[in-house]
């Protein structure tokens, strides 16, 4: 698979990454470690040599089964994406958190550091930015961590993150029926060679089209709470798919596959797209081949605005 410079440094990324949010499986229904190792497995014998995950999955259980299922590939071979809580931006918990998620991956560095939620998320202590750079910027001289990036952040919050170090990617939500992004942060990210990492790029598995009106999801399941899976919102994305099927067709790929290609021939975009099973993870990795004309990325953007055009002024994609 074609690789691409993360930010300004000499780290290759794929286009496409493989999320790990699932293999935490806190929040998820119906995962068994066994799937996910062999899901994790498949994708970077498919190519996808990037993995993103978090301490937050699973408290470090996302992290463990990657160990588990990457024992006997080359550290070099890997790229290792993961992310510090909102609870953990404290300079002294930032370094904690960093050894504690070194441990779980048994990797002696980390290529990519993220903090996962801006300070005050979910009702936690409110950090001075500059504190948390400053750890960040630390473990980076230490060789702990190659780069530093953010997600969920707004363009503000990522400006003023950027003031006290380099900041090499953001992971916002985006697909092409969640769009906030391209309004402000993403001419930022143009500006200032910063990759988009975007996290639910098949908008929690809508965009794949096997959700029919009607489904009804069990309410453990985060997506429950996902507003596009509500009313309008909802019916709007069933009317959007039935316009995008006939150019999958076209192209004989998955729906998927299709959001995931246009989604990638965005500026500076990345996808990161979850696995449940090997098969899913192989499925994934065959967007990276996908080649879309500019016309038909003209087309699809246009369809993917019957959703986004009529979608609330609030950026977060769950009623929490």
């Amino acid at each position: 698979m074609e690789k691409r410079r993360l930010g300004t440094t000499d780290i290759q990324i794929t286009p496409i990454l493989l999320g790990t949010w699932q293999a935490g499986q806190k929040q998820w229904v119906g995962i068994e470690d066994e799937e996910s190792i062999k899901a994790i497995r498949a994708a970077v014998d498919a190519g996808i040599t990037t993995i993103d995950t978090a301490e937050v999955y699973g408290n470090g259980h996302s992290e463990q089964v990657i160990a588990q299922a990457l024992t006997d590939v080359p550290r070099e071979q890997i790229v290792y994406a993961t992310k510090v809580f909102a609870n953990h931006l404290k300079y002294d918990q930032v370094l904690e958190a960093c050894d504690r998620s070194l441990k779980n991956l048994k990797i002696e560095y980390i290529d990519l550091y993220q903090i996962h939620w801006p300070s005050g998320s979910f009702n936690t202590e409110i950090v001075p930015i500059e504190e948390t750079m400053r750890a960040l910027n630390q473990l980076k001289q230490q060789g702990k961590i190659r780069a530093i990036g953010v997600s969920n952040f707004s363009r503000a919050q990522l400006e003023e993150a950027a003031q006290y170090g380099r900041i090499d990617s953001i992971q916002p939500p985006y697909s092409l029926f969640w769009r906030w992004v391209e309004k402000d942060v993403m001419p930022y990210c143009i500006e200032n060679n910063i990759s988009i990492l975007a996290y639910s790029p098949l908008a929690q598995g809508l965009l794949t089209g096997k959700f029919g009106r009607g489904h009804q999801f069990d309410p453990q399941d985060n997506r429950a709470k996902n507003k596009l899976f509500q009313g309008e919102n909802y019916e709007r994305a069933q009317q959007a798919l039935e316009k995008l099927r006939p150019i999958a067709e076209r192209h004989q790929i998955s729906l998927a596959n299709l959001a995931i290609a246009w989604l990638i021939a965005q500026p500076q975009t990345q996808a990161i797209v979850g696995a449940r099973n090997a098969e899913q993870a192989v499925g994934n990795a065959k967007a990276a081949e996908v080649k879309l004309t500019s016309e038909e990325l003209a087309e699809i953007d246009a369809i993917g605005r019957i959703v986004t055009d009529h979608l609330d002024e609030n950026p977060v994609m769950w009623n929490f």
